[in-house]
């Protein structure tokens, strides 16, 4: 059951992409990625790690596409705007540049890499602790000082976007 489910939310997700990618509407774009992020939270969930699913969908599919949202919308980006092929010359520099990218990923795939080193929290050390709970201790012990200074630049970002809309 699970691999069904695994590989129906990963072939949404790639769909979801293929339809951001050329979608021509700002708005609708920014709804498909609400779509990969929802799919990808299901993986994580697939994977044991709640979470990360959790915060994918609170921060991610909530807080910051409605943020996407919200500069598309006062920005008043509409479909009708057809972009100039002002930059024909580059299609083929950007073709060549993703095949090299595609294998290149290929080649690591392939190779021993992705595996990594075992680390001081094996799968069994997080099953038996839990998840939420070690990634709670290690934000406010080993982790505190980036985490903190995370909430201070969101912070000044929030202050940042009241004022850039107090300005009219």
């Amino acid at each position: 059951m699970e691999a069904y489910l695994f590989y129906i939310m990963a072939a949404v997700a790639v769909v979801s992409a293929v339809y951001l990618i050329f979608e021509k509407n700002p708005v609708y774009s920014i709804l498909y990625l609400v779509m990969i992020l929802i799919s990808i939270a299901v993986l994580y969930l697939l994977l044991g790690a709640q979470f990360i699913a959790a915060v994918q969908i609170i921060v991610y599919a909530g807080a910051i596409m409605v943020l996407f949202l919200f500069v598309v919308m006062l920005l008043n980006l509409s479909a009708k705007e057809e972009l100039k092929d002002a930059l024909s010359f580059q299609k083929i520099p950007a073709i060549v540049m993703g095949i090299v990218l595609l294998s290149a990923i290929g080649i690591i795939l392939r190779s021993k890499i992705p595996l990594g080193k075992q680390g001081e929290y094996t799968s069994a050390y997080v099953h038996d602790v839990g998840n939420t709970q070690l990634i709670g201790k290690l934000l406010f012990t080993k982790y505190l000082l980036p985490f903190e200074i995370t909430s201070i630049l969101l912070f000044i970002a929030a202050i940042g976007a009241i004022i850039l809309a107090k300005r009219k």
